[in-house]
């Protein structure tokens, strides 16, 4: 995230409206052939022929709608074949292991040179580059290689692919070489891009676009239960994106960079319902959808799913908190998201939502005056008993839930803010109408409903495993989620839940924008205590909505070392499952579970720090006798 959402105080400037009203001008005036096609990656470019690939690059100017085909237009450097329309993502090249590939790239971009990366046989080095003076042609001859998912990217800035991100940061398209000759495996390819205006970064436009476009313009797509899906991924863009299934478990299959890939054997592969790949990044997943109804796949930076993405400025709401998405639910939510139907096929329903016995569970949404300036603090909180919690308990996190496998619940919601909210169980299987995007998820012809101030909405599931999660609100997720609509939600086996052998640690936001994370609740946390070579579970729940974090526990500036035990609440592959340096990079919607055995007396400390130095947040850990 490039801007803080505490400035949001947007305005369209009269610089901003009128390259807007020029670029509208140029783009009606301009021919189709200078119309920047969104790719959707499903035909190839060049001409692939008695194992050869002959393919003509050229790196242009266009004009991209990244709203469709009505929206506003930007004008950026994008790839294109020689003779066609120009792509963005630019022309995939997609080729069999042993193919000669030969690529003429000519720089129609007027006075740069461009750099270009990517065009060569893999494995291969992450620096190694094409230089191509503005009006020059260049041709790159080379081998395959190695099967795998990759890219190609160039700069006009002389910027790293974690810099770029104006005017040639659409400069990019997916380099995919299949195990062997013959029909490409049945799969889909994604390409996640920022682009970010120029100006203040406090009044400046951002985008976060898959394929070339902005939610609600991206693809949508049907799939069967049973289906099995493939999809890959690749990540030219400045940032790391945590990306989120929702309803279902997949497998990563590879993780790799532009560079170079490896495949993971099957008894290898996380289960997860979030991975994030870092700038340069790539991965492949599988997944079976096993029950049917409207589900989402988004980056769970709430930022990049936000209103705010738009060619233009977009203006601060008079009231942030108190927006209802439900007015205008398509413009609420931009970015990148993809939507998935799943149609019931001849199986039956899994999860059935109305069961006998159903353990009832009652969360009233409570509001703390100003607790973030002139910003409301948010809490769910659980009632106990008959009576309402009090109005002025507004925990921070949520409250805490703790529920049994495979006990069937009914969750009420009640609303008691001036916010119109939504609850997305997160990591859980629920049915697709609890699921909780307001209007969005359902199945049946029953679509979940905003839950008004006022009102209530019951959500009803059976936990199907035991591990660590997260519920949340996913509704105008940007402020509510850093105001405190979060909590750790744990499934747990009956009489196995030991909580005294069991650390929790919630990394939460800072109101809108706000730094640093809080840890707990607090960002001043309260010391946790361990006991001198008993074995502790510790549970640890990201959800800092727009921020990734380095996460690093360390005793007298040393590292220690911790055994991975879960991601996302699915239990680890063995491989896995060993014991490791105690460190690493984390982003909003994972949790992670892990064994640790303190040896010895003394004080540790987590440290929570911004992956680029911004902030940092410290959790003092006391090892007693």
């Amino acid at each position: 995230m490039t801007m803080p959402l505490s400035t949001f105080h947007l305005t369209v400037r009269g610089c901003v409206a009128s390259t807007f009203a020029a670029l509208m001008a140029y783009s009606a005036a301009e021919p189709p052939n200078r119309l920047v096609a969104p790719n959707d990656n499903r035909v190839a470019g060049g001409l692939l022929r008695d194992g050869t690939l002959t393919l003509r690059l050229e790196a242009r100017e266009g004009v991209w709608r990244p709203d469709g085909p009505e929206g506003p237009p930007l004008l950026v450097a994008v790839f294109a074949e020689t003779g066609h329309q120009p792509q963005n993502p630019g022309p995939l090249i997609r080729v069999p292991t042993g193919t000669r590939v030969h690529v003429s790239v000519r720089n129609a971009l007027r006075d740069s040179t461009l750099i270009l990366y990517g065009l060569h046989s893999r494995p291969g080095a992450l620096d190694d580059t094409i230089q191509v003076a503005a009006g020059a042609t260049r041709m790159v001859n080379f081998d395959a290689g190695t099967p795998g998912t990759y890219f190609y990217w160039a700069t006009t800035t002389h910027h790293a692919v974690a810099d770029r991100d104006g005017y040639d940061s659409q400069l990019h398209g997916a380099l995919i070489i299949d195990p062997g000759a013959g029909a490409p495996a049945r799969d889909r390819i994604f390409v996640l891009a920022e682009w970010i205006g120029a100006g203040d970064p406090a009044t400046r436009p951002e985008l976060r676009v898959i394929n070339g476009l902005s939610w609600p313009h991206t693809e949508r797509f049907s799939y069967t239960v049973g289906d099995t899906v493939r999809w890959r991924w690749v990540n030219p863009s400045p940032g790391p994106h945590p990306m989120h299934l929702h309803g279902f478990y997949f497998d990563v299959t590879s993780r790799g960079t532009y560079a170079a890939d490896t495949s993971l054997a099957i008894g290898e592969r996380p289960h997860v319902v979030t991975e994030m790949p870092l700038s340069g990044g790539t991965f492949t997943m599988l997944w079976v959808p096993d029950e049917p109804g409207q589900w989402l796949f988004h980056c769970h930076v709430a930022f990049h799913t936000s209103m705010f993405l738009s060619p233009l400025s977009v203006p601060d709401p008079v009231d942030p908190v108190a927006i209802n998405p439900m007015t205008d639910m398509m413009a609420s939510m931009r970015g990148m998201v993809l939507g998935v139907m799943v149609a019931p096929g001849t199986s039956k329903v899994r999860r059935p939502a109305i069961l006998e016995g159903a353990r009832t569970i009652r969360l009233v949404t409570q509001a703390a005056a100003r607790r973030y300036g002139k910003l409301d603090g948010l809490s769910f909180v659980m009632q106990q008993g008959d009576v309402s919690p009090a109005a002025d308990s507004v925990p921070s996190p949520s409250s805490m839930l703790v529920l049994q496998r495979g006990e069937p619940v009914r969750i009420t919601i009640v609303n008691h803010t001036r916010a119109p909210t939504g609850v997305h169980w997160h990591g859980i299987e629920v049915p697709a109408y609890s699921d909780g995007v307001p209007g969005i998820s359902g199945s049946d012809g029953r679509t979940t409903p905003m839950i008004a101030p006022g009102d209530s909405f019951t959500a009803a599931f059976t936990p199907p495993r035991s591990g660590t999660f997260i519920y949340h609100a996913h509704s105008n997720e940007s402020y509510q989620i850093n105001l405190g609509l979060y909590g750790a939600l744990l499934i747990v086996e009956r009489g196995q839940y030991d909580p005294a052998h069991e650390r929790l640690i919630v990394l939460g936001g800072n109101g809108p924008g706000g730094r640093p994370a809080r840890i707990n609740g607090q960002l001043v946390p309260d010391t946790v205590r361990m006991k001198v070579g008993e074995l502790y579970r510790i549970r640890l729940i990201d959800i800092i909505p727009d921020w990734t974090s380095r996460i690093t526990l360390t005793r007298e500036d040393s590292v220690v070392h911790w055994t991975p035990l879960a991601k996302d609440g699915a239990e680890l592959p063995a491989p896995a499952r060993v014991l490791r340096s105690a460190t690493l990079i984390s982003g909003p919607g994972q949790t992670r579970d892990f064994a640790y055995r303190p040896s010895a007396l003394g004080v540790m400390r987590l440290a929570v720090e911004q992956r680029t130095g911004d902030w940092k947040t410290h959790l003092p850990i006391v090892i007693d006798p």
